[in-house]
């Protein structure tokens, strides 16, 4: 009888197996539409931009990274993981030798094909706006094994961006902004995510929408709009006025000039967790330059 009975459940173990292995399956969809099936969730990820490494992180799973692109600077505890190199020219060796479970990349990273190609399981996401934040963060949370967690952090994140509108003194409010990603000029427009976090703290992108979410100007047309605010990058050396056309913008010459040093700037131009932070960052820089020149 005891060996019929034993006999019984390993055949039923054996017929109810897949089953419990199906139900183990996890498949997420990615932001090119591709489902990627894993078997878990992952317990080794390679993250190859800064952004989607901070979400991980803010998450709680920043013990679950092996590895990063070069620039994955936050939180402090990443700088000493592996770098693989940057979105054109990753070590290829060093990423195989690591065995990640997953690896999460930019949608536009020209190398997806390959890494698939080789075997790697590859979450491409695209985060230009809040909406694609929130999604990326929502879907990062689910492969990581708690769902919910996506929507806590973007809760928190709201409401540290709708913190700062009530810190941004009434003067400023309405002024237009130009906000320079980089020396070529290229502008977060209105449909960016730091284009949306200037209209959520009350400011008036100088950026018409038709332009796109990251334009490319000419001084030329700066000069034309005249922005009342300029928001870029610290220059060392300070001598703004020494670009090409640049002492014909107004906001330079009245000193109406946010600079940023580089880690708060990357905070200002990465779309992760830190948007609330770099809202906040923003109305500091404003009013106190504000301040000083009045």
């Amino acid at each position: 009888m005891r060996s019929r009975t034993m006999a019984t459940l390993l055949c039923f173990a054996l017929i109810a197996s897949p089953l419990w292995a199906a139900a183990s399956l996890l498949e997420l969809t990615d932001d090119r539409g591709r489902r990627v099936q894993l078997d878990r969730s992952p317990q080794r990820i390679v993250s190859l931009l800064p952004s989607l490494t901070e979400s991980v992180c803010a998450l709680g799973a920043c013990e679950r990274l092996v590895g990063t692109d070069r620039f994955s600077d936050f939180p402090a505890q990443v700088r000493a993981l592996p770098k693989l190199g940057d979105l054109d020219d990753l070590q290829w060796e060093r990423l195989k030798a690591l065995r990640p479970d997953v690896v999460l990349a930019s949608k536009s990273m020209r190398q997806i094909d390959r890494l698939e190609s080789l075997g790697f399981k590859v979450l491409a996401l695209d985060s230009q706006s809040h909406e694609d934040v929130k999604r990326s963060l929502r879907l990062l949370a689910t492969m990581l094994g708690d769902r919910q967690s996506g929507d806590r952090l973007w809760q928190q994140i709201d409401r540290e961006i709708s913190t700062a509108k009530l810190a941004l003194p009434g003067m400023l409010k309405h002024s237009t902004v130009y906000v320079e990603l980089g020396p070529s000029m290229h502008a977060a427009g209105p449909g960016s995510f730091l284009g949306e976090t200037l209209q959520s703290l009350g400011l008036r992108n100088v950026v018409p929408q038709s332009m796109g979410p990251f334009p490319q100007l000419s001084t030329e047309w700066l000069i034309g709009a005249q922005p009342r605010w300029v928001i870029l990058q610290a220059d060392p050396s300070k001598q703004y006025n020494r670009r090409p056309g640049w002492q014909g913008l107004l906001a330079i010459q009245q000193g109406r000039l946010c600079e940023f040093p580089s880690n708060d700037f990357d905070v200002l131009v990465r779309p992760g967790p830190r948007l609330g932070e770099a809202a906040h960052l923003l109305v500091q820089c404003l009013t106190r330059v504000m301040q000083r020149a009045s």
